[in-house]
């Protein structure tokens, strides 16, 4: 049984940082790109950023480049993010994804699997 679980998440001031987590079990998790999503209140599901298995690129959203750094620990079967230089509008629900595909994609529609979500939450 696939299963991710995300955690991390917290209330953070401004121009503070954290690094959520996802855990995962119940497949190859060498074997699968793995990504990161959000929803804010109000708001659809967007990309975030992604790992590929085969090749190890990373892809980011404009809104997070240069500030949030995607990795991973196979050994761990783990994926983390990293979340520098945070603003207010970060503030969302954050989602660990999998895809088992060889092609990445920045849409959530060929992702396979899915955590519940960790909050974070950006103070001014």
């Amino acid at each position: 049984q696939v299963q991710l679980v995300e955690s991390g998440g917290g209330l953070v001031q401004a121009g503070g940082s954290l690094r959520l987590s996802c855990a995962a079990t119940g497949f190859t998790f060498s074997r699968a790109t793995m990504a990161w999503f959000r929803q804010a209140p109000g708001k659809e599901r967007e990309f975030v950023a992604l790992l590929s298995w085969l090749g190890g690129s990373a892809k980011y959203a404009d809104s997070v480049s240069g500030r949030f750094t995607i990795s991973r620990d196979n050994a761990k079967n783990t994926v983390y993010l990293q979340m520098n230089s945070l603003k207010p509008e970060d503030t969302a629900v954050y989602y660990c994804a999998a895809d088992f595909a060889i092609l990445i994609h920045t849409t959530e529609g060929p992702y396979d699997s899915w955590g519940r979500g960790t909050q974070v939450t950006v103070s001014s």
